[in-house]
């Protein structure tokens, strides 16, 4: 028998997790039948958490209605409809992730699985959040003790955060195929914004669908701001100017921040809903504005505007409105999906650029060598690290690599870059600048080295090795490798001397 656990939660952080859920997101995206995304979510998270046992559980917060709607035992996945009270389960009910390491039998709410099958003796779980609420819940189990620790309960949780996105947009997409015409179009629109997983593309495709679904004159996507709404995107002849800001004033502005509400607009240019500066810079007759909220927030507004007065109606709001959600699901795939690539091409101790990061740098900066730029790399190697961390303790070797980083950052110009490559190894690669530059720049690095307040007085140093391209150093592996070359060489010459 296989119980679903309910246990206490024990927080803690896994520094690169944001590798892996930017391919589960990829992978998610693009599934849009409900009756699929279970299964594609069960496949994604077994390919990199042990889950002899897995389910998920949908829950209502409206009636407290859980239903677990896809289990699997030892790989094989079943859809289900067994449902309980979400209240019970201290998963949905606090909203936070929970580790059960040993006797999960004892902390059970249900079983699943054959009545003469073996307990799972662990599980990880975790949260499922739309709309402001606990949605549901993911959770793997194992026929063995132990099996889960903190990394894995915040893999798990980073999991269900996108795997949020993904069932709620497959939701939305279910509703609309009950629909008839009017749903069908929306279904195409819906396919053709998640189809993409860059913001600017999202935008573009919102508004465009906004002027096609509502026969409008001009469309825009306002995007919330400290300053106020700025235009991320607009369409149309009479389309606010991309990039303007405007201030976030007028009744109108309560009405679709405070209220939520969709607001139509029958006559733009004497409506009292907007301050007289705003409505001066706005063109059209009419309008109709709904708002994009992501989650419990309100990210921004859609709106559409009329060359002619008193031109939509509430039904038009209506699926204005519907567009608005698969927009706000959009967007926020799109947001996340940078977010979790910027994290996967930086280091997490330094802040730095990782190596990956360097190597689509580098293959970039490559085509402009080719076309006669100068280009030149120099790799550092800090002296003696690994005694430095056995005398002083693996934290101050960590803070030494931060100060490292931070020296690097500050002797490398905005177009260049400089990554940590690894261990105690960074690399700097230096566009318009030649060998003879790139040792000046190292040795100007190697200065603010000797004379940092933490790192001056305990004597670490660094050695360098600089390599420039050249009909014979053409590749990203030879520039290392020629830089590499003469680190060792300048290390040799140190010891000699």
């Amino acid at each position: 028998m296989r119980p679903i656990a309910d246990t206490p939660a024990a927080p803690s952080t896994l520094a690169d997790r944001y590798k892996v859920l930017l391919g589960i997101g990829s992978s998610l995206s693009g599934v849009l039948r409900e009756e699929d995304i279970y299964a594609s979510i069960h496949r994604e998270t077994v390919r990199i958490l042990e889950a002899d046992g897995f389910y998920i559980v949908l829950h209502d917060p409206k009636t407290d209605e859980a239903e677990v709607v896809y289990w699997a035992d030892r790989g094989r996945g079943r859809h289900s409809q067994i449902r309980f009270r979400g209240s019970e389960s201290e998963v949905i009910q606090t909203g936070q992730p929970v580790l059960v390491q040993d006797r999960l039998a004892d902390r059970s709410l249900l079983v699943l699985g054959e009545d003469d099958s073996a307990p799972t003796r662990s599980a990880v779980s975790a949260p499922l959040h739309g709309g402001g609420a606990v949605i549901g819940a993911l959770s793997v189990q194992s026929y063995r003790p132990n099996a889960y620790g903190p990394e894995e309960m915040e893999l798990l949780k980073g999991i269900a955060d996108v795997a949020s996105v993904a069932i709620q947009n497959a939701r939305h997409v279910s509703e609309l195929d009950r629909r008839r015409r009017e749903a069908e179009r929306i279904l195409e629109i819906a396919r053709a914004l998640t189809s993409s997983l860059d913001d600017r593309e999202v935008l573009r495709r919102i508004v465009d669908a906004s002027l096609d679904l509502l026969a409008a004159d001009g469309a825009a996507v306002w995007l919330l701001e400290e300053a106020g709404a700025r235009v991320g995107s607009s369409a149309g002849a009479i389309g606010p100017p991309e990039g303007a800001l405007f201030p976030l004033q007028g009744e109108l502005i309560s009405l679709i921040l405070d209220d939520r509400e969709s607001v139509i607009i029958e006559d733009l240019p004497a409506s009292g809903l907007l301050p007289a500066s705003t409505r001066r810079r706005l063109k059209g007759e009419s309008a109709m504005i709904v708002p994009l909220i992501a989650g419990d927030r309100v990210i921004g507004a859609l709106s559409v505007g009329s060359s002619e007065p008193r031109s939509f109606t509430p039904d038009g709001a209506r699926l204005l409105q519907r567009l608005a959600g698969h927009a706000a699901l959009a967007l926020e795939n799109a947001r996340l999906h940078a977010r979790l690539r910027s994290l996967s091409l930086t280091d997490p101790l330094t802040g730095l650029p990782n190596r990956r990061h360097m190597e689509m740098h580098i293959s970039q900066e490559l085509a402009a060598a080719r076309r006669g730029r100068k280009l030149s790399l120099v790799l550092f190697d800090l002296d003696d690290f690994k005694q430095y961390n056995d005398a002083l303790g693996h934290l101050a070797g960590d803070d030494a690599l931060r100060a490292v980083g931070q020296i690097l950052q500050g002797e490398t110009r905005a177009m260049n870059l400089v990554a940590r490559y690894g261990g105690d190894e960074f690399v700097a690669v230096l566009s318009d600048t030649s060998e003879e530059g790139a040792r000046q720049h190292a040795e100007r690095v190697a200065r603010r080295l000797s004379q940092h307040p933490l790192l001056g007085p305990l004597a670490l140093s660094m050695s360098f090795g600089v390599s420039e391209f050249s009909d014979a150093v053409d590749t990203t592996e030879a520039l290392i490798q020629a830089a590499d070359g003469d680190l060792y060489q300048s290390k040799g010459k140190r010891k000699t001397s």
